[in-house]
C-alpha cells in the first residue's frame, strides 16, 4: 500500500497535480513528510495539506474487516493449477492476490510448472482457465512456445486441436524479456497499467534470483533494491488481485544456517535439538528478507530419482510433499496425498538422481 499511486487516489486535481510537480508521487512519499514540510514543497496552507494527508492516509491504509467477511471474500480466490492434491492442501490453488514462488535446482521443473501455468491462465473458465491474458516476464530466455502448445495439445485437446484456437490462446501470453535489474524495474512500474488496460489474470516472473544475482552491486544496496522489488511486487498482486508466480534458484548452504528456526529442530525428552547439518547443502536464495515477502513456496526437489513438490511455506498448509512427473502434459502428481514433513526438511532442498530425466527431444527439462 505504500507504493500506491497518489495520483489514483482521488485527490482534487489542484493539489494532485502540485505533488506530481513536486515528484512526491506514493503514499510513502508523502506520509514519510512532515505536515511543515509539505506546506513548504507544496506551498499551500495547513489545512490543505491537512486534508490531503487524511485522504492520503485513508486510501493508502487497508481496510478494516472481520474474520468472517475476509473468509467470505476470500472462498473463490484461488488460481487452480489442476495438481489435485496441491490444491487441496493450498485450500483451492495458488493465492489470488498474494505471492507464491517456486523454488528448486535447475532442471527440476520450475519453467514447465509456470508453462502450464501460462497456459491455465489463458484458457476459458469451462476449462478451469481464468480466460485471459498472461504477463510471462522470461528473464532467462527458456520460455518455450513450442513446449507452451505441446503441453496444451496433450492436456486440451478439444480446444487446441479446433482451428485457431491454439493460436489464439498463445495471443494471450506476454513475454516480457529484461535483461537487467534496471529494465526489469521499468517493467514493473509499466505494468500496472498494463493489468489494467489488458485484462491480465496472472503474472510470472522466471526468475527473480537470476535479476538478482547477475547483477555487479552487492551488500546493503543490493538488500535495499531487493526488498524494494519484493515490496513493489506484493503490492501489485493485492492492487490487480491477481495470482503472481516467481522462481527462484537455490545456493550452497552454510553450516550455521542449518536450522533457521526453533520449529525446525527435533525435540527428544523435552530437550531441543538442533542439527548441525543437514544431508541437503541446498536452501533457497535471496534470503530471508526475500522468504518473508512471499506468502507460498512450493519447493521442487528430487530425491533418488524421483522429484517432488513441497509445500514448504503457506499460511493455511501443513508441510506437505507429493511426487511428481513432467510428461507431455505437463507436471502431474503421481499421489494426491501428500506426506507430511519434520521440522529440518521443511527448508532443505534436495536435487540427487534428477540429471538423468530427460525430455522428449533429449535436452534437459527446465
Amino acid at each position: 500500500m505504500a507504493n500506491k499511486l497518489i495520483s489514483q487516489m482521488g485527490l482534487q486535481s489542484s493539489i494532485s497535480n502540485i505533488f506530481a510537480a513536486r515528484n512526491i508521487r506514493t503514499a510513502k512519499d508523502a506520509l514519510s513528510l512532515t505536515e511543515f514540510e509539505l506546506m513548504e514543497l507544496l506551498d499551500v496552507g495547513l489545512a490543505e495539506v491537512r486534508l490531503a494527508v487524511a485522504h492520503i492516509s485513508e486510501a493508502a491504509s487497508p481496510p478494516c474487516q472481520t474474520a468472517l467477511s475476509v473468509m467470505k471474500e476470500r472462498c473463490h480466490e484461488f488460481f487452480p493449477t489442476q495438481l489435485k492434491g496441491l490444491d487441496e492442501a493450498l485450500g483451492g490453488g495458488i493465492s489470488v492476490g498474494a505471492l507464491t514462488e517456486l523454488v528448486g535446482p535447475a532442471g527440476i521443473g520450475k519453467t514447465q510448472f509456470c508453462l502450464k501455468l501460462s497456459l491455465l491462465g489463458s484458457l476459458p473458465t469451462a476449462y478451469g482457465g481464468l480466460n485471459g491474458r498472461v504477463v510471462y516476464v522470461d528473464v532467462e530466455s527458456k520460455f518455450s512456445s513450442r513446449r507452451l502448445l505441446e503441453i496444451g495439445a496433450n492436456s486440451f485437446p478439444e480446444i487446441f486441436h479446433t482451428e485457431g484456437m491454439a493460436k489464439e490462446m498463445a495471443g494471450r501470453i506476454i513475454v516480457l524479456r529484461p535483461t537487467s535489474i534496471s529494465e526489469f524495474t521499468e517493467c514493473l512500474e509499466k505494468l500496472k497499467v498494463l493489468l489494467l488496460q489488458h485484462q491480465v489474470k496472472l503474472l510470472i516472473i522466471d526468475s527473480m534470483a537470476a535479476l538478482v544475482t547477475g547483477e555487479t552491486e552487492q551488500g546493503a544496496s543490493m538488500n535495499q533494491s531487493l526488498g524494494w522489488h519484493a515490496s513493489f511486487i506484493k503490492s501489485l498482486a493485492e492492487f490487480s488481485r491477481i495470482p503472481i508466480v516467481v522462481t527462484n534458484q537455490v545456493r550452497s548452504q552454510i553450516s550455521a544456517e542449518a536450522s533457521q528456526y526453533t520449529f525446525q529442530a527435533r525435540r527428544r525428552d523435552d530437550v531441543l535439538e538442533v542439527p548441525e547439518r543437514f544431508e541437503s547443502q541446498l536452501v533457497a536464495a535471496l534470503g530471508i528478507q526475500w522468504a518473508h515477502a512471499v506468502t507460498i513456496r512450493l519447493v521442487l526437489e528430487a530425491k533418488s530419482g524421483q522429484r517432488f513438490i513441497k509445500v514448504a511455506k503457506s499460511p493455511i498448509s501443513p508441510p506437505l510433499s507429493f511426487p511428481f512427473s513432467i510428461t507431455s502434459s505437463g507436471i502431474s502428481l503421481l499421489s494426491n496425498d501428500g506426506i507430511e514433513m519434520p521440522g529440518p526438511q521443511i527448508n532443505t532442498i534436495h536435487c540427487q538422481g534428477h540429471n538423468d530425466i530427460i525430455n522428449f527431444d533429449g535436452g534437459r527439462l527446465l
